[in-house]
């Protein structure tokens, strides 16, 4: 017997675990927002040189910018430069003045607030010579998202999945709030830095918390309802952004509600395989009579004890280590094979996702619009991937997903640049898959961890997930040596992820989840067994028909 058994015995998919689902996604929606929250805390506005003098008086101020801000090709003014006197020449009718001496900005410059009335980039002036400022920040949070999946995925092994939970949902309250108060750039990066260690916190465990809670058959669902609240999450931060236009009430607006997550979170029970893994059994019998409550069979939750709740997960627990550190994910040839290629698909994944959103920045249309259609765009994905895994498995849907997106990413290379529209549909298709795939990992690298190690392995994951956000970027500079490079690159990994996976990973469907890195290894040497069995049993009736009597006439 499995934990999973006693879990269907209590009721199965219940109001229980459909209320759990419901209070740990919730907050994974809104840590969506924080993702792609710098569209429009750092958003770019329109610019141009504030004018060298304290002119003022003249109610003909476009007349004195003519003057005083050269033009681009387009009629534009030139956002880093400005004539050091004023051509009045430029004035007259068509009359130009050539050669004439510019010179950087030296008295700051003029944004455009007609949608933006502040960003961070008007207040720091992330512009010009400063603007890889912006693009730094960034990358400190995404160094923080990598350091965070290496701590929190280590702290809940050891400390249980809630701790970690209810202090990251803490964290984010507070520093999303500091960074909204503080006027330094400074300030604003280590905030920022501190949010991103969050997000890894509340996604890894969110999932770890649904998966152990969820019995085998609602767990494909759960998975995937985690992916809908992303794409959930991008539309509400696109309909937030569009009503709270200054970014520090932007900034507080979506750290807010954090304070009552955290609140809440104090009231979700702690994940009963963790408890029994780690001899606290009088809290998991605890917490399991709470789900037969909830789930309406309170006769057998009250028939629980600790003998009857170890007898289903007894053989399991049998090989459990007392202490786990990260070699653990190499020390045996089954969870080795799985680790080495969780690392590389994850990677794969990731670089190619952040390679094509940056990509898919580039539509000519509302900001607030681009962002709600790059959440809508996963919905028909993710339906696809809903009904494959259900009906098909996780390792067929993973790897159909990263191929035919690698293999978008290729073709457009050859499609002529004057075909936009195709160009664009294909990335779309293409960012869809990822995301798509990306929800998928999450979900098959859960099944395919055992419990005393799960976190741990996630948090390993997702920070090769990481490794590869932060490499998109360099990936994208390839260009500069060619404009082939980074779509080749983009579409290479992606292709070899899928094929890695197809190769390296067993299937999960409907299997009870492995608690033990013994337990994982007595699975694959049976799988391993029965395929010998098969293919001897092939190789026997193909040898019986070589000698029947059909062939003897013959």
């Amino acid at each position: 017997m499995a934990f999973t058994d006693l879990l269907d015995a209590l009721g199965g998919v219940g109001r229980f675990q459909l209320i759990y689902t419901a209070l740990l996604l919730l907050p994974c929606a809104l840590l969506a927002c924080h993702n792609f929250l710098q569209n429009f805390t750092a958003a770019v506005p329109p610019h141009h040189c504030q004018s060298p003098t304290n002119y003022t008086a003249t109610n003909d101020s476009e007349a004195w910018l003519r003057a005083t801000v050269p033009l681009n090709q387009h009629g534009v003014p030139e956002p880093c430069q400005r004539f050091t006197e004023p051509q009045w020449a430029l004035l007259s009718p068509n009359t130009s003045v050539h050669r004439a001496a510019t010179e950087p900005c030296k008295d700051g410059w003029i944004y455009d607030r007609s949608i933006f009335p502040s960003t961070i980039v008007m207040e720091w002036d992330l512009v010009c010579e400063a603007r890889s400022l912006r693009d730094l920040a960034q990358s400190i949070y995404m160094a923080g998202v990598l350091l965070g999946a290496a701590v929190f995925g280590s702290l809940a092994d050891r400390l249980g999945r809630k701790a970690p939970l209810v202090w990251s949902y803490l964290q984010l309250a507070v520093s999303g709030a500091a960074t909204a108060y503080f006027n330094s750039f400074s300030a604003y990066c280590i905030f920022r830095f501190l949010m991103g260690m969050t997000f890894s916190g509340i996604i890894l465990n969110s999932l770890s918390l649904v998966v152990e809670w969820m019995p085998t058959r609602g767990r494909t669902v759960a998975g995937i309802l985690l992916g809908y609240s992303f794409t959930v999450g991008q539309l509400i931060l696109a309909g937030v952004a569009y009503l709270i236009r200054p970014w520090r009430w932007l900034q507080l607006a979506v750290s807010a509600p954090f304070l009552i997550f955290f609140l809440y979170s104090w009231w979700l029970p702690e994940s009963s395989r963790w408890l029994l893994l780690h001899g606290k059994s009088q809290r998991a019998v605890k917490n399991l009579r709470l789900v037969a409550m909830m789930n309406g069979r309170k006769e057998e939750g009250e028939r629980l004890t600790m003998g009857v709740v170890c007898s289903y997960v007894q053989s399991e627990f049998a090989s459990a280590r007392s202490s786990n550190s990260v070699l653990d994910l190499f020390r045996s040839p089954a969870i080795r094979k799985v680790t080495c290629c969780l690392m590389l698909v994850w990677f794969s994944n990731s670089v190619a996702y952040y390679g094509l959103a940056m990509d898919l920045q580039k539509f000519g249309l509302s900001i607030h619009l681009v962002q709600a259609l790059f959440g809508i765009i996963d919905i028909p994905a993710m339906l696809v991937a809903t009904t494959t895994m259900i009906y098909v498995g996780r390792r067929a849907t993973v790897a159909s997903f990263l191929i035919l997106a690698g293999l978008m990413v290729i073709i457009n290379m050859f499609v002529p640049e004057d075909l936009q529209a195709l160009r664009t549909a294909q990335a779309a298709l293409g960012k869809g898959c990822l995301a798509s795939s990306f929800i998928c990992l999450y979900l098959f690298t859960g099944e395919l961890y055992p419990t005393e190690i799960r976190q741990m392995g996630m948090g390993f994951a997702s920070v090769h997930a990481r490794l590869g956000g932060l490499a998109a970027p360099l990936v994208t500079t390839l260009g500069e040596l060619s404009p082939l490079l980074p779509s080749m690159g983009f579409g290479a990994t992606s292709v070899l992820a899928g094929l890695a996976v197809l190769c390296f990973l067993t299937e999960t469907r409907n299997l009870p989840l492995v608690e033990t890195i013994a337990a994982l290894e007595r699975r694959v040497k049976e799988d391993l067994s029965k395929k010998d069995t098969t293919e001897k049993s092939e190789e026997i009736s193909l040898q019986q028909l070589g000698a029947s009597p059909l062939k003897e006439t013959i």
